[in-house]
């Protein structure tokens, strides 16, 4: 039986970041807003208000969710840059997610998660391109979690793109939900 809650797989490190790399995870950065758009286009409120499976966040919430866990990544990259080795805060992505923003199911609520996400991605790619090698082993660290470099914080958004657009296709596909 296919795991609903990584339609994508589980996450998997990279074996080497290469500028290569990092450039296709530019890439996907870039098109997410669109991806994610074409995901919910044409769902009705009860549409966005579906839990992608049982016990999971409804499909405005996983939109929302992307905005907002991107939202502290590139806050958490500027920390990096320009702190030595930061201790960040985490967040409860549970709570976030019952707040009125993070659960309004409306096709405007969530379109405004969506413009939020394009220009978050905008920023973060240009400020990305512009690193050097050494920048990109920079690390962070949440408390209760190993530091992490900015390349792989890089590559484990790259996947949470695809990974949250997939539930919200993947409920589609199960319920028939056509375009």
């Amino acid at each position: 039986m296919e795991d609903l809650r990584y339609p994508v797989g589980k996450f998997q490190k990279p074996e080497a970041f290469s500028p290569a790399f990092r450039d296709h995870c530019f890439d996907i950065l870039i098109a997410a807003p669109e991806r994610i758009r074409d995901a919910v286009r044409g769902l009705s409120p009860d549409q966005l208000a579906t839990p992608y499976r049982e016990g999971g966040w409804t499909v405005a919430q996983v939109v929302h969710h992307l905005a907002d866990s991107h939202m502290h990544t590139y806050l958490r990259f500027k920390l990096a840059l320009t702190e030595e080795a930061p201790t960040v805060s985490g967040y409860s992505e549970a709570a976030y997610a019952e707040l009125a923003d993070g659960s309004a199911a409306t096709s405007d609520a969530v379109e405004t998660s969506i413009l939020l996400v394009s220009a978050l991605h905008s920023r973060w790619v240009t400020m990305a391109r512009a690193l050097t090698e050494a920048e990109w082993n920079r690390e962070f660290t949440i408390p209760g979690r190993p530091s992490r470099s900015l390349n792989l914080i890089l590559a484990i958004y790259t996947w949470h793109v695809p990974h949250h657009v997939a539930h919200i296709t993947s409920l589609r596909a199960r319920m028939g939900w056509q375009r």
